[in-house]
């Protein structure tokens, strides 16, 4: 391989965009050993596609994702379909010798995600999972505080995930539907805060202590053409006719960390009032941390060594450069946004397929298999009513 870095995207759609924005940009702004150079992106709908490639810059575009992913021409499969094609189209990327970045969860059930990481153990590509708010600055720099003994020994963690766009009104969307999505806010947005909490603190998630799944709305209006759509459905037309919803409206459950401490897990797409609240508290013996993306250039820290004068100390992540990523942007304190945790992934990621080291560690698949064993197992514990154990495996 020269030193162009042909990627081939599949999807078009949330994560399409997010993604586009991110290999158009990075080059940009980061200093890079690869040119990463957007060669083909791949859609179902032909006049879509055509359309999304000459908006963003893809030179060739498809609805062959085998030919893409087999293209001698192709070095970096980036996919961010829905869940349940993800292992079919990772495994042939990795056969066919990929590197491959993938949306998360890493697949659709617990079995598909096992394969994933099988076939990365004997492919010669690389693999990444698109876990992008570990590098929100904040998040970044709440793992570097830690590591640096901030905190000392994680007694608590609380996280939540948000949002409310899933009410009576939204369609029947791919991601309301069991056997595409593989769960609802479980999969979706548990998936973000328990590799937040595994990155943040270190630790590995050993049990499920109890577990809550619930679906309010059992019964959604159904797009003409069937399920898929935008995250909101935002413009979507529908048939007329209802159909069930499969999945899970919100789960909470509550978890033991390796390190001896407990944590407690919340979910939703029904939280009304609530947008994109994807936030997280971490206590220990020695001081604190706590993190809400909606407030994402801050970091809360409080250190009881402060004495009478102790509190909740606000840190603005985008001055300085010992914030990780924040160099590569603007100058202090003119902020960032939910776009640039993507670019920042973007440029870790081209930076390790040319053999170095990324800012923060990178979730590969076998990394991603973690945190969907825990996700399964909070399913199981609700469904069982009982705790789990999970495999440290």
């Amino acid at each position: 391989m020269s030193d162009e870095l042909n990627i081939a995207l599949l999807g078009t759609k949330f994560m399409g965009r997010a993604h586009s924005n991110a290999w158009l940009s990075v080059a940009k702004f980061f200093d890079l050993d690869l040119h990463p150079t957007m060669h083909t992106v791949v859609g179902r709908n032909e006049q879509e596609l055509a359309a999304f490639a000459r908006r963003w810059g893809w030179r060739e575009h498809t609805s062959d994702w085998r030919q893409a992913v087999t293209d001698d021409r192709v070095h970096l499969v980036d996919i961010g379909t829905p869940n349940n094609v993800h292992a079919e189209q990772a495994i042939a990327a990795l056969e066919a010798g990929k590197h491959v970045a993938c949306e998360k969860p890493l697949a659709n059930t617990l079995a598909a995600a096992e394969a994933m990481v099988e076939a990365a153990s004997t492919s010669e590509g690389k693999t990444f999972v698109w876990f992008n708010y570990r590098r929100v600055p904040a998040v970044a720099m709440a793992h570097k505080l830690v590591r640096q003994g901030a905190l000392g020994t994680i007694y608590h963690a609380r996280a939540a995930y948000l949002q409310s766009w899933g009410g009576p009104d939204t369609p029947l969307l791919w991601r309301f539907d069991g056997d595409v999505a593989g769960s609802g806010a479980h999969g979706d947005l548990n998936a973000h805060i328990v590799d937040a909490i595994r990155f943040v603190t270190g630790e590995e998630i050993t049990a499920i202590e109890g577990a809550v799944e619930e679906t309010f709305i059992t019964e959604r209006q159904v797009l003409d053409g069937g399920s898929g759509g935008e995250i909101a459905g935002a413009g979507s037309s529908t048939s007329g006719r209802m159909g069930t919803s499969t999945v899970d409206d919100a789960v909470a459950f509550l978890a033991r960390l390796s390190g001896g401490g407990i944590a407690s897990f919340e979910a939703s797409r029904v939280a009304t009032g609530y947008h994109n609240a994807n936030r997280f508290e971490i206590h220990g013996e020695k001081g604190a941390l706590r993190f809400d993306f909606e407030r994402m250039n801050e970091l809360d820290y409080y250190n009881p060594g402060d004495g009478p004068t102790a509190g909740w100390r606000t840190i603005d992540v985008t001055r300085g450069a010992e914030h990780p990523f924040v160099e590569a942007w603007w100058p202090d304190s003119h902020g960032l946004g939910y776009e640039h945790s993507f670019v920042n992934q973007a440029a870790d990621i081209i930076a390790m397929i040319a053999g170095a080291s990324p800012v923060v560690p990178m979730p590969d698949f076998a990394d991603a298999l973690r945190t969907q064993r825990v996700l399964d197992a909070a399913i199981e514990a609700a469904r069982r009513r009982a705790p789990i154990p999970i495999d440290p495996v």
